[in-house]
């Protein structure tokens, strides 16, 4: 086997369709594209989302909704939380960088502590929020808030 003798496999390539070269190719005339219209055009391009002159899908479907861009979105820590991490670590103090540590959030995301769960013990705990229950259980414990 040479350079010389290789070729591509029986079947794996096609010649290419040599349209508008006179009726007696049977390709003349149209080139195969039909009779008329913007299809049969040089330079046509459908628009995304056309569907024939119908009525697109994007404009059947009616518009709801918006995105309220002031809005806060926090990540929720339930008390109950706040407890196992005091068990496992024995902390005093629950600070954004321990649920950091624990895997409970990121860096980017602000933490909101809400009431479901038991707290047993005095702790005091540092978050961007809290609910007013939970506020209401940590204080009643014993334990102080620190809103950051």
């Amino acid at each position: 086997m040479e350079l010389y003798n290789l070729k591509p496999a029986e079947g794996s390539t096609h010649n290419s369709k040599r349209v508008g070269r006179g009726y007696g190719s049977g390709k003349g005339r149209t080139s195969t594209r039909g009779h008329k219209g913007a299809k049969a055009r040089s330079g046509y391009k459908k628009k995304i989302g056309f569907e024939g002159g119908q009525m697109p899908l994007q404009r059947r479907v009616p518009k709801f909704g918006f995105k309220n861009i002031n809005r806060v979105e926090y990540k929720a820590i339930n008390l109950s939380t706040i407890q196992k991490l005091v068990d496992d670590k024995g902390l005093t103090k629950v600070s954004i960088e321990d649920l950091i540590a624990a895997g409970f959030i990121n860096k980017k995301q602000l933490v909101k502590i809400l009431a479901k769960g038991e707290l047993t013990s005095k702790v005091d705990v540092e978050a961007n929020a809290f609910s007013k229950k939970a506020e209401a259980i940590i204080t009643e414990k014993g334990g102080n808030i620190v809103k950051l």
